[in-house]
């Protein structure tokens, strides 16, 4: 058995295709197939159903398959180690984050790698937290943003950042008379919430204390499309603090606090416990200070580098 084999066999499982899987490992299809017909002589077993159309593995193959994934992940932080000795700037980082962290982040985090790391290949990819964390566990990523924390003893967390709720109510509600709304109060009437699976809205949902009547007409599935249901329909949503540099001058009277207690999420990095890139985490840690508002950073990140 050999690294390449596993690297084939991966291959095959993510294009569902011979011919595609050959070409993407750089190989003709017929010694991809053979060193796949190898691999499964050896182990006496049957990873792929070669009759399906398109290719799929077997029951056990499937469970193959995902060991071979992280073992895969590990050989590549095997060399990281040694890459990390000579220059810790260069190499591919595979970075999941969540939809309600996205807007506020990527661009600039996209300009900034450009153009302080220019060595790195940053390959980025947004979804809910459940299905990041099931992405870090195969390892198909390096590093997720999400909220925290999560109850997941496999994976480490490094708070970042902390990001107060506010209100975005539509002037025609009587909310909007007051400065504030006391987050113990507020009402599940005419609040307009994200779609099930967001961690965010979950948390609004908290809390509300109960399910909003309006989510039965329609569920949206971002911030930017909440505030514009508010805008021509009424009631009202909750938004993240960050959100609100996005918004029109007249959008920004509609913002309201939110206290008693005053509502914030954590924003870390998660990464497996056998991460070991800790430079260039840093490096990206480094990005992220200069984007986040300081006083929403983490007092440890303020003061300290990144140890694994």
């Amino acid at each position: 058995m050999t690294l390449q084999q596993l690297e084939y066999i991966v291959a095959v499982d993510t294009h569902r295709h011979f011919v595609r899987a050959a070409e993407a490992c750089g190989v003709t299809q017929s010694t991809l197939s053979a060193m796949i017909r190898k691999l499964e002589t050896e182990l006496d077993v049957q990873i792929f159903d070669r009759e399906s159309h398109p290719v799929r593995p077997t029951a056990f193959g499937e469970q193959l398959l995902r060991q071979a994934r992280v073992l895969l992940y590990n050989a590549s932080q095997f060399g990281e180690m040694a890459r990390a000795e000579r220059s810790a700037d260069t190499g591919e980082l595979k970075l999941g984050v969540i939809p309600t962290v996205a807007p506020y982040v990527l661009p600039q985090l996209f300009r900034a790698v450009l153009e302080t790391l220019p060595g790195v290949l940053l390959r980025v990819s947004e979804s809910r937290t459940e299905l990041l964390v099931r992405k870090l566990k195969l390892a198909e990523l390096d590093v997720a943003l999400m909220s925290t924390p999560i109850e997941d003893d496999e994976l480490l967390q490094i708070p970042l950042y902390y990001e107060k709720f506010l209100a975005y109510v539509s002037p025609g509600e009587p909310l909007h008379a007051r400065r504030e709304i006391d987050s113990r109060e507020m009402p599940s009437e005419h609040l307009w919430v994200l779609q099930e699976g967001h961690c965010l809205r979950n948390q609004v949902m908290n809390l509300c204390g109960r399910k909003s009547d309006y989510s039965a007409y329609y569920e949206a599935g971002s911030i930017d499309t909440l505030v514009r249901i508010v805008d021509l329909n009424g009631g009202y949503t909750v938004i993240p603090e960050l959100h609100v540099a996005l918004l029109r001058e007249a959008q920004k009277s509609c913002v309201r606090p939110l206290v008693n207690p005053e509502p914030v999420r954590e924003i870390s990095f998660v990464i497996r416990r056998d991460f070991v890139r800790e430079r260039l985490l840093n490096r990206l840690a480094d990005v992220l200070r200069a984007i986040i508002p300081e006083p929403m950073l983490d007092m440890r990140l303020k003061k300290f580098a990144i140890r694994l």
